[in-house]
């Protein structure tokens, strides 16, 4: 199988400073507090190296962010060829508007959640399924950059009651939400079902607001996702972004409904 050449890369660095270190597998799972089944994973490409690990692996192998400089490219090269112009986007963004009718947004996304959903898209072997988990999850960074975007999500309420990874998943999720408003650069609306039929309901997208230039957009299918940039199409998508989100609650009234749900899932 071939895996990303920075995974590689990463495996064959953790190994050397682990020999220069003269640590076998097991003795750096016990300093770093981590399974040795994982440091063998990492070093073989099976596995993703999470922050977490790669900061401890850091300490005790004193690679300098080495280790750290190459892990943050794992997420770049892992990312399906279609979507990487619009992760360049987004990370520039000073401004972020989604909507999604069907699914929580990847960028609010738990490990668990993105995981179901990627396994009942049966798209992906079980060592792909991990890389696109833990792409997704480093995507959402860009949340907590420096200074960080606004970003404005609204969501169809039937996310709420969709058993995506079963109830235990759901409950988890739908709690990640409300903490994730706790930043006040993050706000989230939730249109209830009673309000019928309604634009957004033709299909989730995005816009993004870079610090100069014309917004993008960006729209997802079966096959694939694609960047929206044909000013009239942005515009469109614009206007209909604005009887989305006003068809939905306010963000006290969205956050209650959430809580709610996550009760119930509980």
């Amino acid at each position: 199988m071939t895996h990303p050449p920075t995974l590689e890369l990463f495996a064959e660095e953790l190994r050397l400073a682990r020999g220069d270190a003269g640590l076998s597998q097991e003795e750096l799972a016990v300093e770093i507090s981590f399974s040795a089944s994982l440091v063998a994973g990492v070093e073989q490409c099976r596995r993703i190296p999470q922050p977490e690990f790669t900061a401890r692996c850091e300490r005790v192998l004193k690679t300098a962010g080495r280790l750290e400089r190459i892990r943050k490219r794992i997420g770049r090269e892992v990312i399906l060829p279609w979507f990487r112009e619009w992760v360049l986007l987004e990370r520039e963004a000073t401004m972020l508007r989604s909507y999604e009718p069907l699914v929580v947004p990847g960028l609010l996304q738990t490990e668990e959640y993105a995981q179901a959903l990627l396994e009942g898209a049966s798209r992906f072997t079980v060592a792909q399924l991990e890389q696109q988990v833990a792409a997704r999850v480093e995507r959402q960074a860009v949340l907590d950059r420096v200074p960080p975007p606004t970003f404005v999500a609204v969501l169809d309420e039937q996310i709420l009651h969709r058993p995506v990874g079963g109830p235990k998943v759901m409950a988890g999720q739908l709690r990640h939400l409300v903490e994730a408003v706790r930043r006040p650069w993050v706000h989230l609306h939730v249109v209830p079902i009673a309000t019928g039929a309604y634009p957004g309901l033709n299909g989730a997208f995005v816009l993004a607001t870079p610090p100069e230039g014309e917004d993008s957009a960006y729209l997802d299918n079966q096959l694939q996702g694609y960047v929206v940039q044909r000013r009239a199409d942005v515009l469109s998508l614009a206007e209909t972004w604005e009887v989305v989100r006003s068809q939905a609650l306010s963000q006290e009234q969205s956050v209650r409904m959430i809580e709610e749900a996550a009760e119930r899932w509980s």
